[in-house]
């Protein structure tokens, strides 16, 4: 009998080719039936979308249909997939519908909806251009290909981001490498935020700093101290008065009235002042300064091959005999003091403000107060 031939075999009989007709249009009718129970399935929801793909499986393995409706039978799978939120195998499964007839145009929306949830812009576009080479008034295709060219342009626009972010990091990096500073760990970030220093198109460093007022721990920021500008030239330009509490950096000259709240006994005025930094210790790696620099940037999400954060801080040993606070030369550019050997910047310049006529003065020269943990 026929049924039993061996495959590759041609039937030499009447009654052989009546015996294989008869199975194929058996498993004919079985995959239409299996269509059909699929489409059934997917009618009554969620729940029997996994029946619903069975069965289109069932059908297209009956290998007994013609390419255009073996292309349903994929296409009809591909949407039940994407119902599913399979969108890899929903694109699959468009792509075997499109390959067995290319003008399905249900294949196609399907590949561009698969296409658009994984990202792939560009087979989204293409395969939206190739359905409405097909079917140039299908509103649906215009919707998703005006969707998809606004994607891109936003992708286009953030790659160009990324890569201006990353650029101007790495030149950061070399400025600071360049000038000998060393970078060690923020500190008082919930007052610095996300400031960094920026160099200009002269290639000076301007940096943001801060001020802390050691007694009393009140600060005081400069948002763009130039690292050739003198001490003396910013110190002369704040303030010391109630006004400087409401704005991060003034510019009004130097006022006797108004004393801080808590400057009762009027130390705090121009001329009683003195600048110090903390000796530190802990150097940012190369790697570890870098990625710092893009936080806050469109390229916050890179991460450079190799920067495994194994050692973000590298050791630095300053000299012992060093005091743990060192006076600012107010006649020194910032420069010239953030690339003393032994001034680790931490992320930002921080400079202690003290009074020499307040009696914490004392207490603070003797090493006797220390920043409070961060």
């Amino acid at each position: 009998m026929a049924l039993w031939m061996e495959k590759g075999s041609e039937p030499f009989t009447e009654t052989e080719k009546a015996d294989l007709d008869a199975i194929a249009a058996l498993k004919e009718s079985a995959a239409i039936e299996l269509k059909e129970k699929g489409n059934e399935y997917v009618k009554m929801g969620k729940k029997h979308y996994s029946d619903a793909i069975d069965c289109y499986t069932r059908a297209i393995n009956q290998n007994a249909l013609s390419d255009s409706e073996n292309s349903i039978l994929f296409s009809n799978r591909a949407h039940v997939n994407l119902l599913l939120g399979n969108h890899r195998r929903a694109l699959t499964d468009s792509q075997e519908a499109l390959n067995l007839c290319p003008s399905n145009i249900k294949a196609i929306y399907r590949a561009v909806k698969a296409s658009l949830s994984l990202d792939l812009l560009d087979e989204a576009q293409d395969y939206c251009q190739k359905g409405l080479q097909l079917d140039p008034n299908n509103e649906e295709l215009k919707k998703f290909d005006q969707k998809i060219g606004l994607k891109i342009a936003e992708n286009k626009k953030r790659e160009a981001e990324v890569s201006k972010a990353v650029v101007e990091a790495k030149e950061l990096v070399s400025a600071i490498e360049n000038r000998g500073l060393k970078i060690g760990k923020e500190m008082y970030r919930e007052l610095t935020g996300l400031r960094k220093p920026v160099l200009d198109k002269t290639n000076i460093l301007h940096w943001p700093v801060l001020l802390l007022y050691a007694e009393v721990m009140s600060s005081d920021f400069i948002e763009d101290f130039c690292e050739t500008d003198m001490f003396s030239l910013h110190l002369d330009m704040i303030s010391f008065s109630v006004k400087r509490f409401r704005s991060s950096y003034l510019s009004n000259i130097f006022a006797e009235d108004q004393p801080l709240p808590w400057d009762v006994e009027r130390k705090y005025k121009r001329e009683f002042v003195e600048l110090y930094y903390e000796v530190g210790s802990g150097l940012l790696s190369k790697e570890k300064l870098h990625q710092c620099l893009l936080e806050g940037t469109a390229a916050s999400h890179v991460q450079e091959s190799g920067d495994d954060e194994k050692n973000p801080v590298e050791d630095f040993k300053h000299n012992t005999g060093f005091p743990k606070w060192i006076k600012v030369n107010e006649r020194k550019t910032l420069h010239d003091v953030l690339k003393e050997p032994n001034f680790i910047i931490p992320w930002i310049p921080v400079f202690y403000v003290v009074s020499k006529k307040s009696s914490f003065y004392g207490k603070f020269k003797a090493g006797k107060w220390a920043p409070p943990s961060i």
